[in-house]
């Protein structure tokens, strides 16, 4: 699913945010991506969900080599993947189910069945009632929840979430984890960057750790 050969990132002339990466990820495997503020972890979540190309190195995604791809492979590839953004990017003009449908809409579901999985979705993040609502309207973690549901409507084979309970609290936090957890279940390779250690101790899984840009663990 995923190959990194000695990745390397880097912004202008700044100092490299990721230098030497070296890691395989199978598909249908679930990892968190672990490591201090400033290790990392957002940006190596940045070059999976191709917001950003490496500097050097190779990045392999669904076996297609992404340093080499064309702008409409690179479409393609994104759209086989759900990412949970840590900034949330939600449309401000936009109800809460237009920004979850809005996905579908573009993969070019009929309207009924967008209805049916939108409306499933929030249901069982628990935002059935605030379907009309303007992401202003919500309170922080239902901004959250919004995010997740829209990363993951599509049912993704590969979901990135870059520290997608941050605004949570631990009940709602854990409800979401298991709706990850299903998602990897039905085969999806799953990535989740997080600094809670109560996550990682209920949902034990490998770890990709980061300190300073660099690897520790790939294991």
């Amino acid at each position: 699913m995923i190959r990194l050969r000695e990745v390397s990132l880097n912004y202008g002339h700044a100092a490299a945010v990721l230098a030497g990466i070296d890691a395989d990820i199978p598909a249908g495997a679930f990892r968190w991506v672990l490591g201090a503020s400033g290790a990392g972890k957002s940006s190596l979540l940045r070059l999976l969900n191709l917001g950003a190309r490496p500097s050097a190195g190779r990045l392999e995604l669904f076996g297609v080599p992404v340093h080499r791809a064309r702008r409409a492979v690179l479409a393609r590839l994104r759209r086989r993947t759900g990412t949970v953004f840590q900034d949330l990017r939600l449309l401000p003009e936009l109800s809460v189910f237009d920004n979850v449908a809005l996905r579908l809409r573009l993969d070019g579901l009929a309207e009924d069945r967008i209805e049916l999985e939108v409306t499933e979705m929030l249901r069982w993040v628990g935002l059935g009632r605030k379907l009309r609502a303007l992401p202003g309207a919500l309170s922080g973690g239902e901004q959250q929840r919004v995010a997740v549901a829209r990363a993951v409507v599509h049912r993704p084979p590969l979901l990135l979430a870059d520290e997608p309970t941050g605004a949570l609290d631990e009940v709602q936090a854990v409800r979401l984890m298991q709706l990850f957890v299903e998602l990897h279940q039905m085969g999806s390779t799953v990535l989740v960057a997080t600094h809670s250690e109560m996550l990682v101790r209920r949902f034990p899984n490998p770890a990709l750790r980061l300190q300073r840009g660099r690897l520790l663990d790939d294991a």
